[in-house]
C-alpha cells in the first residue's frame, strides 16, 4: 500500500485479527492484508529485497497463540461482528443493503464523490442502505449485500467484471451486470450487433494486418482523415484519428501489437455527441457532449487543463425523435441495465458510435435538468428488481 512507511518496514511482521493489529505502525498494511485475504488471523511481514519491499500474508496458527493473541482475536472478533452485521441496530433498519463500488485512485471515474452522496441519500429515500465498498471490500464481503451498484470504469480483464459475476451467482441484483460488461467491452461484438440488427452506425471494417493492400483498401472504402480503435477502448482512450497512409500504417502497426484487431470507421465531424442515459429501456437523461478545445473528441487526454469540451443537460423529450429511437435500438441488442448511447447526428442521419454500460453521472452534469429526480429513478429501478426478486 502507499503508507507502507520506513517506520513499517522496520516493525518487520505482525499479527492480524480481522484486519487490525497492535503495532500501530502497521495498522494500514493490516488492513491493506485483511480486504485482500480475509482470514480471522493472520501473520504479515515485511521485508526489503533489492530494491523493492515485499509483504509477505501467511495464515496464522491459532493452536499456538499465546493467551494475549487469543484475547486479542476475540475482542476483534466482536468489534467485526458488531461493524459488519450489527452496523444498523442503533438505526432504523433499511429493507435492503447495498454496496456502491467505487475506485478513488481513479483519475476520471463515473460518478464524482458528490454524485456518489445523492445516489446514497436516494438509497435511504427507498429503503436501501447504500455504502461505499473498494474492489478488494467488494470481493471479500458481496454476500452481506442484497445489490451492487458499480460506479468504477469496467472493463472484461478487470476486478469490476469479476466482481459482478460473483455478485450474479449470490443472487444480488447488480448494475452493471456482468453481460452488459462483456458485450459493452467488446467493439466486436457491437459492430456484428449493430450490423445484424441494423442499428444506424458508422461504416466500419476490421483489420488485423497492416500490409500495402489493407491499407489501399481502407483507402478507398473511407478516405482520410479515418478512425481506428482498440476491441475494447473506452472514454476516447485508444481510439486514433489518422490523415495520411503513412500514418495509418503507423499506427496499425502500433495498434496491432496492443491487440490482434483493429476497428477502422469513417470519420463523421459533428460539434457535439449526444449522450442519452438509458435504464431499463426507458431514456432517462440527455446531454450533448461537445468537443474538447481544438480536438476532434469529447475528451483530449494529452491536453494539460480542459481535457474535455462542454456540454449542454436537456430533457429527453427535446431530443430528436431518431437520437431517441437509435439509442434504444442500440440498448435493446445488450440487456436491461444502465447506459450511455453515444450518437452523432450529420447531415440528416443518425450513427451509434457506441453503448457505454457504465455512464459518467456526475453532480451538475447528467443531472443537471432532472437534479436529485434523477438517482431516485436509478435507486427504484433497484427496488423494482429487489420486489421482483422477493429479496
Amino acid at each position: 500500500p502507499k503508507s507502507l512507511s520506513d517506520e513499517a518496514i522496520d516493525d518487520s511482521s505482525c499479527d492480524v485479527f480481522f484486519g487490525t493489529t497492535k503495532k500501530a505502525s502497521m495498522s494500514a498494511i493490516a488492513k491493506f492484508a485483511f480486504e485482500r485475504f480475509p482470514a480471522p488471523f493472520l501473520r504479515v511481514s515485511i521485508s526489503k529485497q533489492s530494491s523493492a519491499t515485499v509483504m509477505t500474508v501467511a495464515f496464522g496458527d491459532w493452536c499456538t497463540a499465546n493467551a494475549e493473541d487469543k484475547s486479542a482475536l476475540a475482542n476483534a472478533l466482536q468489534h467485526y461482528v458488531e461493524k459488519t452485521w450489527l452496523r444498523g441496530s442503533k438505526q432504523k433498519q433499511a429493507r435492503w443493503d447495498m454496496a456502491i463500488l467505487c475506485n478513488e485512485n481513479e483519475a476520471t471515474p463515473p460518478s464524482d464523490a458528490k454524485a456518489i452522496k445523492h445516489f446514497i441519500k436516494a438509497a435511504k429515500l427507498v429503503g436501501i442502505n447504500a455504502e461505499v465498498v473498494n474492489a478488494a471490500q467488494a470481493a471479500a464481503n458481496i454476500t452481506h449485500y442484497d445489490a451492487l451498484f458499480i460506479r468504477e470504469t469496467t472493463a472484461i480483464n478487470h476486478p469490476t467484471y469479476h466482481i459482478a459475476r460473483k455478485a450474479e451467482q449470490e443472487g444480488l441484483v447488480v448494475i452493471d451486470d456482468a453481460t452488459s460488461i462483456l458485450k459493452c467491452c467488446n467493439k466486436v461484438y457491437l459492430h456484428d450487433a449493430f450490423s445484424y440488427h441494423k442499428v444506424p452506425s458508422p461504416r466500419s471494417h476490421f483489420v488485423s494486418d497492416n500490409t500495402t493492400s489493407t491499407c489501399q483498401m481502407l483507402a478507398d472504402e473511407f478516405g482520410f482523415p479515418m478512425v481506428l480503435k482498440l476491441p475494447e477502448s473506452s472514454f476516447s482512450m485508444g481510439v486514433f484519428k489518422v490523415k495520411d497512409n503513412d500514418e495509418l500504417k503507423d499506427k496499425l502497426e502500433t495498434m496491432l501489437n496492443e491487440s490482434a484487431l483493429v476497428l477502422v470507421q469513417e470519420y463523421i465531424f459533428t460539434e457535439f455527441d449526444w449522450r442519452i442515459g438509458v435504464l431499463n429501456g426507458r431514456p432517462i437523461y440527455a446531454c450533448r457532449y461537445h468537443m474538447a478545445r481544438g480536438h476532434w473528441q469529447i475528451y483530449n487526454h494529452d491536453a494539460k487543463t480542459n481535457t474535455s469540451g462542454g456540454f449542454e443537460t436537456l430533457p429527453t423529450f427535446e431530443v430528436p425523435k431518431p437520437v431517441l429511437d437509435a439509442a434504444i435500438k442500440a440498448c435493446s441488442m445488450i440487456g436491461k441495465s444502465l447506459y450511455g448511447v453515444d450518437i452523432k447526428q450529420a447531415n440528416g442521419k443518425v450513427y451509434v458510435i457506441e453503448v457505454n454500460d457504465n455512464p459518467s453521472i456526475e453532480a451538475k452534469v447528467e443531472d443537471l435538468y432532472l437534479g436529485k429526480e434523477l438517482y431516485m429513478i436509478i435507486m427504484q429501478e433497484f427496488v423494482n428488481r429487489l420486489e421482483a426478486r422477493g429479496r
